[in-house]
Parts: C-alpha cells; structure tokens; sequence
C-alpha cells in the first residue's frame, strides 16, 4: 500500500525525494501517514481537496479486501 501512495503522490509534486509514507497499525485499522515538502501541500491537497479526496478514494479501494479499516493522513 506504501508504495501505491508512493506512486500517485511523486508525480504529483516538485520534491519526490521528500514523499514518505509510514503506517502504524492497530487491532482493527492500519494509518498511513503522508509526509510532503511544505511547498507541495497545496498539490497534493488540490482545490477544494479533491486531489486528496482522489487519492483517499483509490488507496481505500485498493484495501477494501482487508480486514482493517485503512485511513490516510496528509501531513507536512
């Protein structure tokens, strides 16, 4: 899933070296933070938040066939 995030966000940003993506895992769901350079928030949230809405929308898909519930966080 790391590397699915990977994958939308770099494209999308002027610092790919700077996307990293941790995950913490409890009991029932798995949190995957998304950290980008402070210049590229605005990219990566998009007008309106539909960039981040888009992304939300394919990594939640994409992990619907487990068990957990997964969440995304955008953050600096």
């Amino acid at each position: 899933m790391k590397e699915l995030i990977e994958t939308i966000v770099k494209p999308l940003v002027d610092f790919p070296e700077d996307v990293r993506v941790d995950s913490i895992e409890d009991d029932n769901r798995i949190t995957y933070q998304l950290s980008v350079n402070k210049t590229d928030m605005g990219k990566v949230i998009g007008k309106q938040g539909r960039v981040a809405k888009a992304i939300r929308t394919v990594v939640y898909a994409a992990g619907s066939s487990q068990q957990k519930k997964i969440f995304l966080e955008i953050g600096e």
